[in-house]
């Protein structure tokens, strides 16, 4: 009987024939905490009577959620994760180096792996055909001393893809269109697995942003195949020797299949407060908003900062709606500065913060006020999720939110790409 890669990876990692339903106890390649749920890993580590990491495994510690930080509660506890790096020989990533998920894709995850985070969008790496899924504090905690940890296999999905995006469509539409079928918890611990002659249109980086969001519909992880566009990926960045072919076999048993045609996309949605609450741009036209969010582990990469460039360059955003743009890591913003994306931001009126995750989760620069509404290229929309519980979150792909941002109101990029 074929295997799903969910079920290949915890076979590799585990030691045993691992099939849908099974635990397994397997060893873990990468762990990692970021500023909000690291100093509770960080304090069950010690409680256990660890000292340092398992020798199986890496670890690392990532300052970007509060970065750089807005309070002295938050200053203190960047300063304990900063002392626990030295300590351990944790890889720290500190202030302005980025967001985790991210910078694990640019440095860390590879094909196969084995990844767990105190984060539920660790989920990031499948991108890369990496099994990687948020955990809770203390089950971190055991995987930076053991070096393993308990994992039922998931179920999996299939969502097989064709065709190819039109202008003004990308892969954030795609996974808010399947989040809006499937519903929430749609795919509560499954694993959602893509495939499909469409792969070959969706490139690493857009890949990274469904597997972001599979977490969204309740997945356990979002995993692609490890194929020639992800080799590409890991030759450009000087890593080929982390590549290595993997793929579902072609009997492998799903619980059932979803198909897409890219083609017939339209730029989506989410409407207040749930992700699964979806419509297209075009239907929401002209529904005003006060700001528009650009950045976060979803699509603040190098391509959507592009994308956003092109659409401003020569204009300018509303007089009514702040643009706030936020580079997913230093190398992604270094780069869209010498090649001219940051200055035709600025030049439209936007602002620039430091890498990392901004005003994603409402802890600081970008909080929202009561009554406002904010365009998001983020992953999550609940109620007070950007500052005030009163205020208004929509998501959408990048060229929605930069014309949306020229606009004043949400509109359908199609109408200017």
């Amino acid at each position: 009987m074929g295997k799903t890669i969910a079920e290949k990876i915890l076979s590799a990692k585990s030691g045993v024939d691992a099939h849908a339903g099974d635990i397994v106890v397997a060893q873990i390649d990468l762990a990692f905490v970021q500023d909000t749920t690291g100093p509770l890993t960080v304090r069950q580590f010690q409680a256990a009577g660890f000292k340092k990491l398992a020798k199986n495994i890496k670890g690392a510690v990532f300052l970007d959620h509060g970065a750089p930080s807005q309070s002295r509660e938050l200053s203190n506890d960047h300063m304990f994760l900063r002392q626990f790096s030295k300590d351990t020989g944790a890889r720290l990533s500190d202030v302005g180096d980025g967001i985790c998920h991210q910078i694990v894709a640019e440095s860390l995850a590879k094909p196969g792996d084995l990844i767990v985070g105190s984060d539920s969008h660790t989920v990031t790496a499948g991108g890369l055909g990496a099994f990687a899924c948020g955990m809770g504090s203390s089950d971190v905690a055991m995987a930076f001393g053991l070096g393993k940890n308990w994992f039922r296999v998931p179920e999996s999905i299939k969502i097989e893809v064709s065709g190819k995006f039109s202008k003004g469509v990308n892969a954030k539409d795609l996974i808010l269109f399947l989040i809006g079928q499937i519903g929430a918890d749609g795919a509560t611990y499954k694993s959602l697995e893509f495939a499909g002659p469409g792969l070959k249109n969706i490139p690493v980086s857009q890949r990274l942003t469904i597997s972001n969001m599979a977490v969204e519909a309740g997945a356990k992880v979002g995993l692609f195949p490890s194929d020639d566009l992800t080799e590409k990926y890991l030759v450009e960045r000087g890593r080929s020797n982390d590549f290595k072919p993997l793929a579902a076999d072609p009997d492998a048993i799903y619980e059932r299949a979803i198909k897409i045609n890219l083609a017939k996309l339209e730029p989506m949605v989410s409407k207040p407060h749930t992700v699964d609450n979806t419509a297209t741009a075009k239907e929401l036209a002209g529904t005003k908003i006060q700001q528009v969010f650009i950045g976060t582990c979803t699509n603040g990469r190098l391509e959507d900062l592009e994308i956003v460039a092109e659409i401003l360059k020569g204009k300018h955003r509303h007089p009514d709606t702040r643009l706030v743009i936020v580079p997913a890591s230093r190398e992604i913003l270094l780069t869209a500065t010498r090649l001219g994306y940051i200055q035709s931001i600025l030049e439209a009126g936007g602002l620039i913060l430091p890498p990392g995750c901004g005003a994603c989760l409402g802890l600081h620069q970008g909080v929202i006020g009561d009554k406002e509404a904010c365009l998001s290229t983020a992953n999550r929309n609940f109620k007070g999720r950007m500052g005030s519980a009163d205020g208004l979150v929509y998501l959408c792909n990048p060229a929605t939110a930069a014309v949306s941002a020229i606009k004043g109101e949400i509109t359908d990029p199609r109408e200017f790409i």
